[in-house]
């Protein structure tokens, strides 16, 4: 009688999205650390990285020579999907909603900025509460540090770039100055750690 055969079982993840949060000095991390996505990556990654109101779609065109997942300029209404990788678009600040759905708001910029890493990372947190991870990068403002508050207090996982490794050290460093950073971490050891983190061998 033949053997049966078993199909594997997918494994669960214990988060459902990833936000990377940057500022000056960041699109060279961030081309860094998309480089450095495996292949077989799962999570949606939500970029917020400040820039120019009229920068167009230049991070996009940047970030999608670099994997193979595909990166997108937000729409309103677009859908948050694995394996994708997501740019809160020039001059909107980026939300999702709670069907899972992005949405863009021209209000008020917050510490200078739209889009704002705060509102997008407050703005999941709500959402994922403990099933999202916030890394705040280089950067010459405090923008993030209550979006890192905010997922901490929700139970997600929080890292901050080891300051003195950003080419712009204010923002890691306000996001650690608020005690809800789980790990700091230079740009080389993010991705490793995500990994383990994504494994539950942290």
């Amino acid at each position: 009688m033949p053997r049966k055969r078993v199909q594997p079982r997918a494994t669960v993840l214990p988060y459902d999205v990833l936000m990377l949060g940057a500022s000056w000095g960041g699109v060279e991390v961030l081309s860094n650390l998309v480089a450095e996505l495996p292949e077989n990556w799962r999570l949606p990654v939500v970029i917020v990285q400040h820039q120019h109101p009229y920068a167009g779609n230049a991070l996009q065109r940047i970030l999608s020579r670099l994997t193979t997942l595909p990166v997108i300029d937000v729409e309103d209404k677009d859908k948050l999907v694995p394996a994708h990788v997501y740019i809160a678009p020039a001059n909107y600040h980026l939300l999702i909603e709670q069907d899972g759905s992005f949405s863009l708001s021209l209000e008020a910029p917050v510490n200078f900025s739209r889009p704002s890493i705060d509102v997008t990372f407050s703005s999941l947190s709500r959402v994922y509460q403990q099933r999202c991870i916030g890394v705040v990068l280089t950067g010459a403002n405090d923008d993030g540090a209550q979006g890192i508050k905010d997922i901490k207090a929700g139970g997600g996982y929080t890292i901050a770039q080891q300051p003195d490794t950003a080419e712009a050290p204010v923002m890691p460093a306000a996001a650690i100055a608020t005690g809800a950073v789980d790990a700091i971490l230079t740009p080389q050891e993010i991705i490793p750690a995500l990994l383990r983190l994504l494994d539950g061998s942290r």
